[in-house]
Formats: C-alpha cells, sequence, structure tokens
C-alpha cells in the first residue's frame, strides 16, 4: 500500500482488480477523454476484461474508498513495464492522485525486478505530459507494440533503487 498526502485527503494506492464497477467507471472517463482529444486518430481501447490478463497490475487510487485514479503496469520482460491507462476522475484532478499513481507505479516496478518504466501518450493530453515531465520521464522511441504516430509521444524513466 501506498499514500501520499494532499491538502485534502490521502489517496490510498493498491493493486486490485479490474473487474469492479468503479474501475469500470474509470476507463470510461479514460475512454471518453481520448475519444475527446484525438477524434480522427487510431485508439487502443482499454477495457476491465483487457486489464485481468496475467502480467498485468492494476493500481487503483483510492480517496475515502473513492477509486478516483487508476493505472496498470504491465510486465514487459527485460527489466522493464509499461504504464498504460493513467487516469484520475475529474473531480480528484489537483489532489495528488496522479503523482500518487506514478509513485505507486514505480513501486509496483521495483517488486517485480523491472529497472525503467516505458509509456506512451497522446500529444493532446497536456496534463499527463506535465505529470510525467515533472516525475521524471524522458523521450524515448517507440516500442513494440507501438510504432511511431504524430499523435504520440513515448517517454521512459529509470526506476529508482
Amino acid at each position: 500500500m501506498l499514500q501520499a498526502r494532499s491538502m485534502t485527503a490521502a489517496a490510498i494506492i493498491e493493486v486490485e482488480t479490474p473487474l469492479q464497477e468503479d474501475v469500470t467507471a474509470l476507463l470510461a472517463e479514460a475512454e471518453a477523454v481520448a475519444a475527446r482529444l484525438y477524434p480522427a486518430a487510431p485508439r487502443r481501447p482499454v477495457t476491465a476484461d483487457s486489464l485481468a490478463g496475467s502480467g498485468i497490475h492494476l493500481l487503483v487510487a483510492r480517496i475515502d474508498g473513492a477509486a478516483l485514479g487508476l493505472c496498470a503496469v504491465i510486465e514487459r520482460g527485460g527489466g522493464e513495464v509499461e504504464l498504460k491507462r493513467l487516469i484520475v476522475a475529474a473531480r480528484a484532478r489537483g489532489r495528488g492522485v496522479g503523482t500518487a499513481l506514478v509513485r505507486g507505479a514505480e513501486a509496483q516496478a521495483r517488486r517485480l525486478g523491472a529497472g525503467r518504466i516505458v509509456l506512451e501518450v497522446g500529444v493532446g493530453n497536456v496534463e499527463a505530459r506535465a505529470l510525467y515531465r515533472r516525475a521524471g520521464f524522458a523521450p524515448r522511441g517507440p516500442f513494440p507494440p507501438y510504432r511511431a504516430l504524430p499523435v504520440s509521444l513515448f517517454l521512459e524513466r529509470a526506476v529508482a533503487a
């Protein structure tokens, strides 16, 4: 369990099953944001079922029991994990939930023995790009299964010991 203090409450980050109603609602919110930001671009939908697979660790951020954010940490082998589909509910933005999820992903990567976190983020997702920049992620090239697209940025960061 990881806690992140904010001015209003502590976000508790834990690995949970994606097959929960509040998780499904957050994933639907993430899809709606992606559709708004990239209406004509190809998207890779992420569902609760797709996150229930082996090697996928879903981190859920809760404040007072309410699921207010999530991200997936996906084992990739070769000493790296992928951070995917980080979303913070609109009503919880600005409360440190995104930062807590990135820290939780790093802690999960350490538990898995990974030395690097990689991710893909859309160029139009200004808030996510700022979060990743503050967290120390740096540009890199595409990684499988992704390919270079004008709407995608690829980032990485070493996992602190």
